[in-house]
């Protein structure tokens, strides 16, 4: 099935040429067929769904449909629904059901969005693939051996499939643009703090961003104005105004200057996926841009930067999945047991006994044991390291320095440009089980993402095209100074329209 995009479902509803209600029974039907294939959805809400949409096609009779009527839409595992299990893709809170929506799901219910389902991803968003989840591998619509991209793999994999028209991700140092680029979608990292955090599952909180993926550059400037915006309930969102971004979309600023970093075009670079980048540039040069080189020089800090501050924040934030207070909790009578035994021996051995404080530690390591999957024990090991007392200045003060660094070379880089372009990923998706066993090798699938997150800056993946070897999407990524999301979609919408032409 080819995938369609929000504005035009609409238009084939307005027209009555179909109902919202038909057009979600055809999703259904769809995903019924495709996801066992995919992996791509943890759970289906289909009873709600077409509830749901009858609503909608009574407010379209009516006139008082909202922005995104007819709009089909995944959610990520990580944000949390009314009444649904939100797991973050862990044993540990395989369990959990949310007794509110967050503000972004609010949000879309609001414009009369029709939410379908769950989407798969990494545990706790900690990984580039989607191998890490509790539920499953997700695999790629355009290559079923290979990996969608992490973490937010299960929401790109469904958008490219056409199971949904747009779903939410999470992105925390590229977990929305890299399975957008591997799976040749639109995938939006907004500003920090332009769409509110409250009810996302939390990573790493100065780095976590909700994002949509969409089909069209179009349709990620549509979800973006609903879902911007202050919230009351998140201190860190912006009271920043939220423009039509749309209609600012539409035409591409003429004389607009577009940066390319030197270092994000140098070695581990794939050779066809720097042609296909570069193509994009001289669409935007004929379109009148003008391609300015620019240099962003603390690049090779950037990965070793973004792990010392995003595990340190991870280890702070999970601290609360205890089995004692949230969480999966271990077999608490087989500790009690088991302490018992171990005291009736302690006794015949003239030793002391343990006590209940004992059985609540064991408790506990167990339960976390049990509850967490190997990456995201990694991180939470390594985020505890550096936060320790004999290696805090040496590794998360120094990290915090290397950020501001980072940021400022952003800001200096935009004194001479008004959108930087570079690749979005090095390569196109990897085979699945490839990158497991060399984590280090799998963090640098993040390396052109992630500056972003450490600056935070508004930053877009859309298609640049399919690599002439495997046949697999490539993306480019265009990075905009702070709340500048509209010269994301201006330059992303001339791209589009450079590629229609072009095919």
């Amino acid at each position: 099935m080819q995938p369609t995009d929000i504005r035009h479902t609409q238009r084939l509803i307005s027209k009555g040429d179909h109902s919202a209600e038909a057009h979600v029974s055809r999703q259904l039907d769809l995903i019924e067929r495709e996801n066992p294939g995919l992996n791509a959805f943890t759970s289906v809400a289909a009873a709600q769904a077409l509830e749901q949409a009858r609503e909608v096609d009574q407010k379209q009779r009516e006139g008082t449909a909202g922005r995104l009527a007819g709009a089909v839409i995944g959610i990520k595992e990580a944000i949390v629904e009314k009444g649904r299990i939100c797991t973050s893709g862990s044993k540990m809170l395989a369990n959990f059901e949310s007794v509110y929506d967050s503000t972004a799901v609010e949000r879309l219910r609001a414009e009369d969005a029709i939410l379908i389902g769950r989407l798969n991803m990494d545990e706790f968003a900690m990984g580039s693939s989607t191998e890490n989840s509790a539920f499953g591998i997700t695999r790629n619509p355009a290559d079923r051996s290979k990996v969608p991209g992490g973490s937010s793999g299960g929401s790109a994999a469904a958008v490219a499939a056409g199971l949904c028209h747009a779903a939410l991700g999470s992105d925390t140092g590229g977990s929305v643009r890299q399975p957008a680029s591997l799976c040749g979608v639109v995938g939006l990292k907004p500003t920090y703090g332009r769409i509110s955090r409250y009810g996302l599952i939390a990573y790493a909180s100065s780095f976590d961003c909700i994002g949509p993926l969409t089909q069209s550059v179009e349709d990620a400037a549509l979800l973006l104005s609903v879902l911007a915006g202050h919230d009351p309930k998140d201190a860190t969102s912006s009271r920043q105004p939220v423009p039509d971004y749309a209609a600012l979309s539409e035409t591409l600023p003429a004389g607009i200057r577009v940066g390319l970093p030197e270092e994000y075009f140098g070695e581990g670079l794939d050779p066809e996926v720097k042609n296909l980048v570069m193509q994009q540039v001289e669409a935007l040069k004929a379109a009148g841009a003008v391609p300015v080189p620019i240099s962003l020089p603390h690049t090779p800090y950037a990965v070793a930067t973004y792990y010392i501050l995003a595990t340190a924040e991870a280890s702070s934030n999970l601290a609360r999945f205890d089995g004692i207070r949230y969480g999966h909790r271990a077999d608490r009578g087989k500790m009690l047991e088991e302490l018992a035994a171990e005291n009736k021996q302690l006794q015949k051995n003239g030793g002391n006994t343990a006590t209940v404080d004992s059985a609540l530690i064991r408790l506990y390591k167990q339960s976390r044991t049990e509850g967490f999957g190997p990456e995201v024990k990694r991180r939470i090991m390594l985020g505890t390291y550096v936060l320790s007392a004999g290696y805090y200045d040496a590794y998360y003060g120094k990290a915090q320095r290397i950020r501001r660094l980072i940021q400022q070379d952003f800001l200096d880089a935009f004194r001479s440009c008004d959108v930087i372009l570079s690749p979005t990923s090095p390569t196109t998706a990897f085979g699945i089980g490839e990158k497991t066993d060399d984590p280090l090798q799998m963090y640098l699938s993040d390396i052109y993402t992630i500056s972003a997150n450490l600056a935070g800056i508004p930053a877009m993946s859309m298609p640049a095209g399919l690599h002439p070897a495997d046949g697999l999407p490539v993306g480019v990524q265009l990075m905009a100074p702070h709340f500048r999301e509209d010269l994301l979609f201006a330059a992303g919408r001339e791209l589009e329209r450079a590629q229609q032409s072009a095919g």
